[in-house]
């Protein structure tokens, strides 16, 4: 039975992954700064929650260590909103925290480390589509900075010290519970009407972002953890799930809520900020070397939501 930490552990992707590994059977520590959050209330009595700091070395070898773990699932970071608020903070927590993680996986012989990295590392000047192979330009957000960062210094410990470092680099999420962030729209598309509420974005009917559901971004870390080492020519794969315009999208989440009301108020801020985003993942090397394939394309990720925000309500009402 694996020991799993999971820093970041009581955000979005964090209670989604920690549901999963308790599936499995797996033991599971999750380390956070805040001291609660109504996104794990489900499971908060089959997990083990430690209140810290990424940017203070001493907790996050004292968790590791203590909790004899097997995995590290690095999670854990200062988004882009609050990032520029305070690059300070952000540095330390997603810079050094990162150092610190990879430290601690040294130092305890810890058997895999896996940094989600993801599109907004890539900026204005980037072709529309994307890969590993891609130079990542946005140095304007110290959260991208901090990443990419992150991603050559998990190289490094690879294959300096051999720490066993793995990175999924992702499109934007989408999922029940994600209402925050440029990508948010996505979510909030189908959200609001399966609420039976009007949904205001501030997109265009043209804008396109690439995307992958919350439940195979949870599939997409198991499975990269999971497979076997001679399988990798490398420490850092793009990873896709779908993409299409923003029209197209409601008028998926239209066939599916009936009545549903979706407007697109063209913000021009939000709007040239989409515009100069990547449109789509290239795959091909993580969907060569170790097998993936997304299992939700944009119609049954709009089925699947619907069934959990309904199944569901008290967890993200």
């Amino acid at each position: 039975m694996s020991r799993d930490l999971i820093t970041g552990g009581l955000g979005y992707i964090g209670g989604n992954l920690a549901r999963r590994l308790l599936e499995n059977g797996e033991e599971v520590v999750l380390f956070d700064r805040l001291p609660g959050s109504r996104s794990i209330e489900d499971i908060r009595q089959d997990v083990k929650v430690v209140q810290g700091e990424l940017g203070n070395l001493s907790q996050v070898l004292n968790v590791v260590a203590a909790g004899k773990i097997d995995y590290i699932f690095h999670l854990g970071a200062m988004i882009t909103v609050p990032a520029e608020a305070n690059p300070w903070a952000a540095y330390d927590a997603n810079a050094n925290g990162t150092y610190h993680v990879l430290e601690a996986a040294r130092l305890f012989n810890v058997k895999g480390v896996i940094f989600p990295s993801g599109i907004a590392t890539y900026g204005r000047g980037s072709p529309e589509v994307v890969s590993q192979d891609v130079f990542q330009s946005n140095p304007s957000q110290i959260y991208a900075a901090t990443k990419i960062f992150g991603e050559r210094l998990g190289e490094y410990y690879h294959h300096r010290f051999g720490v066993n470092f793995r990175c999924p680099s992702f499109p934007a999420f989408c999922g029940p519970g994600r209402r925050e962030g440029l990508a948010a729209y996505a979510s909030l598309m189908i959200y609001d009407p399966a609420m039976g509420r009007p949904c205001k974005l501030p997109i265009d009917e043209k804008g396109q972002l690439p995307f992958i559901y919350v439940k195979d971004v949870v599939r997409c870390l198991t499975l990269l953890r999971d497979v076997s080492e001679e399988r990798l020519r490398r420490r850092v794969y793009s990873v896709h799930g779908f993409s299409m315009p923003a029209s197209e999208m409601a008028e998926t989440v239209r066939r599916h809520i009936a009545g549903a009301q979706i407007e697109f108020l063209a913000d021009e801020t939000v709007v040239r900020l989409v515009r100069d985003m990547p449109k789509r993942v290239d795959d091909a090397r993580a969907r060569e070397d170790w097998g993936w394939d997304p299992e939700y394309d944009w119609d049954r990720t709009v089925q699947d939501f619907v069934a959990e925000v309904k199944a569901r309500p008290d967890l993200y009402g």
